[in-house]
Formats: structure tokens, sequence, C-alpha cells
């Protein structure tokens, strides 16, 4: 582990400190490791719009609306490759809720997350991607129509 020492000023410190004890943070350390993780996770997203990843897309929806639920459906079954699985929940009687789990090259997933939150009728969607390295591929038998292989997956740091 390598250690460095940084200088804040008083109220920058208390805000910092403040933010810690909301988000249930145990040092200043974990904090400081967990905010330069996500700014360099932003970072790879900027750099490479081709990264592998995972993500979660939620998203609300009004099931009454017309045929809403034939095309969402619809656009999971053309993105196949990249939907891992679904989660469904009945909010109201109006309304739904489904997140989907997603594994694929950042672009695609980001081009088929904004497809399916600009169908009528879906509101509220919400993209969360955590870029991954590709561990290695291994070889199966049945094939991928839009030609991916399955891969082990892992953050990376």
């Amino acid at each position: 582990m390598e250690r460095f020492t940084i200088s804040l000023s008083e109220d920058l410190a208390k805000e910092f400190d403040a933010l810690i004890a909301t988000r249930g943070y145990e040092n200043r350390s974990e904090a400081v490791r967990d905010l330069i993780r996500s700014e360099l996770e932003r970072q790879r997203r900027t750099r490479d719009p081709h990264a592998h990843c995972v993500a979660n897309l939620s998203y609300v929806f009004n099931h009454h609306e017309r045929d809403l639920a034939d095309r969402l459906i619809e656009l999971q079954h053309e993105y196949h490759d990249l939907c891992v699985s679904t989660l469904h929940a009945h909010l109201d009687h109006d309304h739904c809720m489904e997140s989907l789990i997603l594994r694929g090259h950042l672009d695609e997933v980001q081009a088929f997350s904004a497809r399916l939150v600009a169908e009528r009728g879906v509101r509220h969607g919400q993209l969360n991607v955590v870029t991954v390295d590709v561990a290695h591929e291994h070889a199966h038998t049945h094939g991928h129509a839009r030609g991916h292989a399955h891969t082990h997956l892992k953050p990376q740091r």
C-alpha cells in the first residue's frame, strides 16, 4: 500500500468529513479511494467507448402505454447479446419498473440504453456502468448472432 498526504482548507475538510459520515465510511482513506476509483472509471469510459462493461439500466414505465411492453421486449430481443437478465416490478396500477443487467461493449450498451429509454411511455431511465477487463475467452459450441464470445469479466481497478 502506498501512502500520500494532502492538505485541505478547514472548510473543505469539514465538508468532506460530513460526506464521509453521510455515506458511512469508516475513515477518510476509504472515501478518498472511492473518489479516485470513481474518477478513474469516468476517465476509462471517456477514453475507450468500445471498452467492455457491465451495466444496470433501470427505468419506470407506464404499462398502459399502447404496445410499450411489446416494444420493450422486442428491443431486448434485438439486443439479446447485451441483455443478461431482467427484473420486473409492479409499482402501482399504472407503473412498472424494470432493471436490466447488461454486458458488452460500452458504446453498444449506451446506444441500446438510449434507444430503450427514448421509447414513448418510458420515464426515469438511469444507466449505471462499470468497465471491466476481459480476463479470457473460452470456446464453446453454441453461436452468437452478433458475434460476441462469452467472457469472464473482472472490474477494473
